[in-house]
């Protein structure tokens, strides 16, 4: 969930206006139902709500729909998109004898949210789960590839659209702290895709880097030294100079063709990941002669194992809109 500050066309003294922005995972047939025939439904929500609505395209099973517009328009759509699928749902039991299940949508919250969104011993979330009547909860791990969580809410349509009121009132008094890796759907089976590349004690060569970015591999949730859980599958090793308990500090060596995407424009993404893990990162300078870049990371193990696996999904996303490295 994005929230932004707008505060364009305000009258002097006057608040600035909020403008959210909520994702949602959805499954085909459930788009489906949103969309309408032509897209008649969507288009009536668009207009009845004032909210944007956009649908990421049908590559993968699961779904992105996008929400914008002010906390007034955000309800509304929620409303009416949890109303549809109440319909939706009391057409298919309508001759059966089971009852009819609560409406279920999956939000996308940034992780470094959702301890705000669940408060101390649980406190904020159960309030919320009191005040509106619907059922919301948390995911512990974060979706793969990202720094995000989804956050599962049932109910009737109002109160879904309560409880969606009060996390936003949550997220916009607790903005996301560091940068946010958005959450994105695999492809359908069959299509290409590629995992987590590591480049770890010494030089991968291309026909590995090639192999790996063939791969398909698991998700390994920060906290996990990903090195460590990945080097027996791929085959490299790991420098690690330990330092005190709480500091360590690990060594990457990454091609010279790949490092500019780490670095990004003006060291943007470089700094994203420093700022999002909290590890201490410092590239060395090209050396004559030499095809690598040897990359220092210093900070907790925690941090280390976020900075690589930020670094990786970099490399991850770089290898994969090369279709793979021609050899």
């Amino acid at each position: 969930m994005d929230i932004s500050m707008t505060t364009e066309n305000k009258v002097p003294g006057e608040a600035p206006s909020v403008t959210l922005t909520i994702r949602l995972i959805m499954q085909g047939k459930d788009v489906g139902s949103i969309i309408g025939k032509k897209g008649d439904t969507i288009k009536r929500f668009r207009e009845e709500s004032g909210a944007r609505i956009n649908i990421s395209d049908g590559s993968s099973p699961e779904r992105i729909v996008t929400i914008t517009g002010s906390t007034e328009n955000i309800l509304k759509a929620f409303n009416m998109i949890g109303k549809k699928f109440e319909e939706d749902m009391k057409a298919a039991h309508v001759n059966s004898s089971v009852p009819v299940p609560p409406v279920t949508l999956r939000l996308i919250v940034p992780a470094s949210q959702c301890g705000s969104l669940i408060g101390k011993g649980g406190s904020k979330i159960k309030e919320i789960r009191e005040v509106t009547g619907a059922s919301i909860q948390v995911a512990g791990d974060m979706l793969p590839n990202s720094t995000e969580r989804a956050v599962t809410v049932s109910g009737t349509p109002d109160a879904i659209s309560q409880c969606v009121y009060h996390i936003c009132c949550v997220m916009l008094e607790s903005p996301p702290k560091g940068a946010t890796i958005p959450y994105k759907p695999r492809p359908a089976s069959g299509t290409s895709t590629s995992g987590p590349v590591v480049f770890a004690g010494g030089q991968v060569n291309l026909t590995k880097l090639h192999q790996l970015a063939l791969q398909q591999t698991p998700y390994i949730t920060p906290g996990t030294t990903l090195p460590a859980a990945l080097a027996t599958q791929f085959g490299v090793q790991t420098a690690s100079q330990p330092g005190n308990h709480s500091s360590q500090t690990h060594e990457l060596t990454i091609p010279n063709e790949l490092i500019g995407c780490i670095i990004g424009k003006g060291g943007c993404k470089i700094n994203e990941i420093r700022q999002c893990s909290g590890a201490t990162i410092k590239i060395a300078g090209m050396q004559e002669g030499s095809t690598d870049r040897q990359v220092t990371i210093t900070g907790t193990p925690e941090a280390i194992s976020m900075a690589q696996f930020l670094i990786n999904t970099r490399l991850r996303e770089e290898v994969s809109g090369m279709g793979g490295l021609v050899l």
